[in-house]
């Protein structure tokens, strides 16, 4: 089922969506932080999706988009905080790198 899913950055530049089929089945958001940071405060996935890896899809492309723009990632979000304890591959963009 999850072949046929999306990602898209938000029109403010400011998130991600997965999109199945044209419809928004989940969403991350994220606040710039001066030039170097970015906080990630907020997921959500419909509920029929949520044991499909959509919430990590989302983080790595916060992650991927922080490398790009030279960023550190701040987690506010549980979800979020959760991917990135179980990814050490995401270490390098973490702002508190201890686990």
């Amino acid at each position: 089922m999850h072949d046929n899913i999306k990602y898209e950055i938000l029109p403010d530049g400011c998130g991600f969506c997965a999109k199945r089929n044209g419809e928004n089945i989940g969403e991350i958001t994220f606040i710039k932080i001066g030039i170097d940071k970015l906080m990630i405060d907020h997921t959500f996935i419909e509920s029929d999706y949520q044991k499909q890896p959509i919430v990590f899809n989302l983080v790595a492309r916060v992650v991927d988009l922080a490398r790009t723009q030279h960023r550190k990632i701040l987690t506010i979000c549980p979800s979020a905080q959760n991917v990135f304890m179980g990814h050490p591959e995401f270490d390098d963009v973490r702002l508190i790198n201890s686990r």
